[in-house]
């Protein structure tokens, strides 16, 4: 089983992990609703169910 020879410091163990960090999400605006949501997803206005600036579903929280 492999094991280290010497000691990784603090230094170098962080400068590893400097690309490993939370990402702001990439947000789009519809058109239609000006509503702000994650491209590619449906989401809600108004309890109406929007998918690509149609609407899917009318009173979709009811539902």
């Amino acid at each position: 089983m492999a094991h280290p020879k010497r000691k990784t410091s603090k230094a170098r163990r962080d400068k590893r992990r400097t690309h490993y960090k939370a990402e702001r999400p990439t947000l789009a605006t519809c058109k239609e609703t000006g509503a702000v949501h994650l491209p590619h997803r449906a989401y809600l206005v108004d309890g109406n169910l929007y998918y690509n600036g149609k609407l899917i579903i009318e009173n979709a929280a009811s539902a």
